[in-house]
C-alpha cells in the first residue's frame, strides 16, 4: 500500500491555488479489515443478492444505516438515514394486448418478442393507442451540435420511429458527436427522454446489432417476459417504448412507403427532416404494474469550515445486485464485486473520513437499483437530499479492483472537468499514475451512477481499478479475465483469499481525492463546451 500525502503542493498544481490555501492534514489509511468484513457479510447467501424489491434487499438497507451510525457519519434526511425511493415494477402483457402496426388498413405480420417488443413507459396498467408513426433520423437535438433532428415537428400523440447511436464521424467533420466515442445523445435512454419532452406518444428503436453494440438476444431478455422497473416519481416516460429488429423495421417502412436505407442515408446529414410514414400503431397494451418502495441509503460527515460546510462532496456506490432469481440449486446472486466491493469501500472509507473532517461536508451515499437503470441516484438527483448546486463533486465505485495492487488506477471521465487534473495530482501523491484515456465507444459514462449527477450539472465520474498490477503479469492477466464469466452470475461470490490490497487502494484514491476537492477554496468545473457544464451554469 503506498501512503498517502495530502500536501500544499498537490494541491496547487492540481488546482494552481496558493498553498496556504491548501490543508496540511494527513488522511489515516483506509482499513483492509473492515473493507473485507463488509464485502464478505454483504455478499453472504444471508443477504440474498441484495435484490430491489425483495427481501435481501430490505436486509442491506437495514445493515447499512446501523453500519452508517456504528462509525459516526451524521443522518442525511433530518434524523433518518433513508430517502424514499419509488420504484414501478412493469410486465408487459402481449396475450392480452391487441397493439399491432397497420399500413393502408392492414395490419402487418410483426410478432412480439421475436420482432419487437414494447412495454408502457409511465408505469400505467392499460394504454389504447392509435398513434402516426414519424422517422426523427436519431431523434438528437444538440443546440451545440448545431443539429435538431425534430426540425420543429409536432410529434405530439405520435410514435417516433429513430435509430440508435449517433452521426457518425465523416471526413468534414470527424470531432462531431464525439467522433468514434459514444455521446449521451446515442444511449436510448436520451432517446426515450427527448421524445416524452417533445409530447411523443410513443419511440420504437431500430435495432442493429452494430449500432446497439450487442444482439437481438440482448433486448428480448430484458423486453420478454420480464418485469422491467422504472421510478415511479417525477417525470413519467411515453406511455409506449420498445426496439423494433431491422428487418421488421425495413418492412414496415416499406409498407408505410419508404425506403428506410435512404432515410438512414438522410438522417446523417444536418439538413434531414422528419418523415411520416403511411403507417401507425393501433389497439391496447397491457401491463402488470406493482409498485416497490426501495431506499438510498446517506450519512453526513460535517465540514469544518463556516462558509464552505455548506458545499458537499458526494461519494457514492450502489449497494443492490440480482437478488434470487429462477428455482436452480443456487438461485443467489450474490453481487461479491458487483457491487458489495463498493458497498463495502464506502463502509471504509466512512470510518476514516469522520475522524479527519474536511473543510466542505463529505456525503456517503449508498443508492438503490442501479442494476434496474441508475433507479436510486437518478431518484436522488431529482429530489436531493443537498442543493445540487451546493454539490462540488460525485466520485462513484462500482466493482472494484479484486485482483491486487497496481500502479495505475482507472479516472475515464475526469478529463471533462477540473476534477482531471485533481486527480492526476492525487495519483502522483500515492505514486500511481492515471490509466490512459481510450475512446468511449460503448458510452460506459453514461451508464454509472455518477452520470445522475452529471446530469444535473455536477462534475462527476466513477474511480475504476488500474490494469497495471504490481504482480505477475501472466497471472494477473489470467486472472482478470476470469471475471467477464462471473459478471452477473451466481458464480460472482466472496472468495477469502481474494488480495484486496488493491481494493484499499482505489478506496484510499477516491477518499484522498474527495479531500482534495473537499479542501480547495473552489468547487471544480466543467471543461468549456461541455454539455453537462450548461446545465451548472444555467443554476
Amino acid at each position: 500500500m503506498h501512503k498517502n500525502l495530502l500536501i500544499p503542493t498537490v494541491l496547487a498544481a492540481a488546482l494552481a491555488l496558493p498553498a496556504a490555501a491548501a490543508t496540511s492534514a494527513k488522511l489515516p489509511q483506509v482499513p483492509e479489515a473492515p473493507l473485507r468484513a463488509h464485502m464478505a457479510f454483504l455478499s453472504s447467501d444471508l443477504m440474498e443478492g441484495r435484490g430491489t424489491g425483495q427481501r435481501g434487499g430490505d436486509l442491506t438497507v437495514s445493515y447499512l444505516e446501523n453500519q452508517a451510525l456504528a462509525v459516526g457519519l451524521k443522518p442525511a434526511n433530518g434524523s433518518s438515514y433513508r430517502q424514499l425511493v419509488k420504484i414501478a415494477g412493469v410486465k408487459t402483457l402481449p396475450e392480452a394486448s391487441t397493439l399491432h402496426a397497420e399500413a393502408n388498413g392492414a395490419a402487418l405480420p410483426i410478432v412480439f418478442g421475436k420482432d419487437w417488443v414494447w412495454g408502457a413507459g409511465d408505469a400505467q396498467a392499460a394504454h389504447d393507442i392509435n398513434a402516426d408513426l414519424v422517422f426523427v433520423g436519431y431523434g438528437i437535438a444538440a443546440p451545440e451540435e448545431g443539429w435538431d433532428d425534430y426540425k420543429g415537428q409536432d410529434v405530439k400523440g405520435k410514435v417516433v420511429v429513430m435509430m440508435v447511436n449517433d452521426p457518425q464521424p465523416t471526413a468534414d467533420s470527424p470531432n462531431r458527436f464525439g467522433g468514434k466515442a459514444l455521446t449521451y445523445y446515442g444511449r436510448w435512454t436520451y432517446k426515450f427522454e427527448e421524445a416524452q419532452r417533445r409530447g411523443a406518444a410513443g419511440v420504437l428503436l431500430i435495432h442493429t446489432d452494430a449500432s446497439a453494440s450487442y444482439g437481438w438476444s440482448v433486448i428480448q431478455n430484458s423486453w420478454s417476459g420480464v418485469e422491467r422497473f422504472g421510478l415511479a416519481q417525477g417525470t413519467p416516460g411515453t406511455a409506449l417504448q420498445g426496439w423494433l429488429t431491422n428487418d421488421a423495421a425495413v418492412a414496415l417502412f416499406k409498407a408505410g412507403g419508404q425506403d428506410l436505407d435512404a432515410l438512414r442515408t438522410a438522417a446523417e446529414l444536418k439538413g434531414f427532416k422528419p418523415v411520416t410514414l403511411n403507417a401507425k400503431l393501433a389497439g391496447s397494451m397491457k401491463s402488470a404494474v406493482r409498485l416497490v418502495e426501495q431506499y438510498n441509503v446517506a450519512g453526513i460527515v460535517p465540514g469544518t469550515d463556516p462558509k464552505l460546510k455548506d458545499e458537499v462532496v458526494i461519494y457514492s456506490a450502489h449497494w443492490d445486485h440480482l437478488g434470487k432469481q429462477g428455482d436452480g440449486k443456487d438461485n443467489i446472486y450474490n453481487g461479491a464485486v458487483d457491487n458489495a466491493s463498493g458497498t463495502a469501500a464506502l463502509l471504509a472509507m466512512a470510518q476514516v473520513a469522520v475522524k479527519s473532517p474536511a473543510r466542505r461536508s463529505q456525503m456517503f451515499l449508498w443508492v438503490a437499483a442501479e442494476e434496474q437503470g441508475l433507479l436510486g441516484s437518478a431518484a436522488y438527483a431529482s429530489d436531493p437530499l443537498w442543493p445540487m448546486d451546493k454539490v462540488a463533486a460525485n466520485l462513484n465505485l462500482d466493482s472494484l479492483n479484486w485482483i491486487g495492487t497496481a500502479r495505475d488506477v482507472g479516472t475515464q471521465g475526469s478529463e471533462r472537468t477540473d476534477l482531471g487534473k485533481m486527480a492526476e495530482a492525487t495519483a502522483k501523491a500515492m505514486k500511481m499514475s492515471i490509466s490512459p484515456v481510450k475512446p468511449d465507444l460503448g458510452g460506459g459514462y453514461f451508464r454509472s451512477d455518477h452520470f445522475s449527477f452529471a446530469k444535473a450539472g455536477v462534475p462527476a465520474f466513477s474511480v475504476h481499478g488500474g490494469r497495471d498490477y504490481l504482480g505477475d503479469k501472466e497471472k494477473t492477466a489470467a486472472l482478470q479475465k476470469t471475471y467477464a464469466a462471473k459478471y452477473h452470475q451466481v458464480s460472482d461470490e466472496y472468495d477469502p483469499t481474494w488480495d484486496l490490497s488493491g481494493m484499499t487502494q482505489q478506496a484510499q484514491f477516491t477518499l484522498n481525492l474527495g479531500r482534495m476537492v473537499a479542501d480547495a477554496p473552489q468547487m471544480p468545473q466543467w471543461k468549456a463546451g461541455d454539455p453537462f457544464g450548461a446545465i451548472r451554469a444555467k443554476k
